[in-house]
């Protein structure tokens, strides 16, 4: 395998109900502006619908992979090498991590539709940050990449 390719990557897309309310969101566009014609309402479906299309997709492209000796989530680079052994979370466990157990400080790629997740210690003393928190459908996978990339 090639160190540039990623040995894990994902995109935390928004579920498909999201989408069903986006076309309901259209809907209702083109019903207020339905009073002033037909050629308004038309408009205001489409207006409607592509903000909440922008909205949603732009929610739903984070992305998490691991490549060339890195985790990438989000906007944030980390070298495997700054990270601890990663924790894998399920359902209760990730509810636990986002509310009562979360540390302030933490960097935390989550989305609430995603009900398992990865706690990855930041082993850097340099790094005011206690640890990554990264909601994903695969946590397995994703501790046994940073795993295999740390043991290369």
């Amino acid at each position: 395998m090639q160190p540039s390719a990623p040995q894990y990557a994902e995109r935390l897309t928004a579920p498909r109900s999201w989408w069903a309310v986006t076309a309901l969101v259209a809907l209702s566009g083109g019903l207020i502006l339905l009073p002033l014609g037909t050629l308004p309402m038309l408009g205001g479906v489409i207006a409607a619908g592509a903000l909440a299309s922008a909205l949603v997709s732009s929610y739903g492209s984070a992305r998490i992979r691991v490549v060339a000796g890195s985790l990438v989530a989000g906007d944030a680079r980390i070298p495997v090498s700054a990270l601890g052994e990663a924790e894998v979370l399920d359902a209760e466990e990730a509810r636990a991590w986002r509310l009562h157990k979360a540390d302030p400080r933490a960097f935390m790629l989550l989305r609430s539709y995603v009900p398992t997740a990865v706690r990855i210690e930041i082993t850097d003393p340099k790094d005011p940050t206690p640890y990554v928190y990264l909601s994903t459908r695969d946590p397995q996978a994703l501790a046994a990449a940073l795993t295999a990339v740390r043991a290369a």
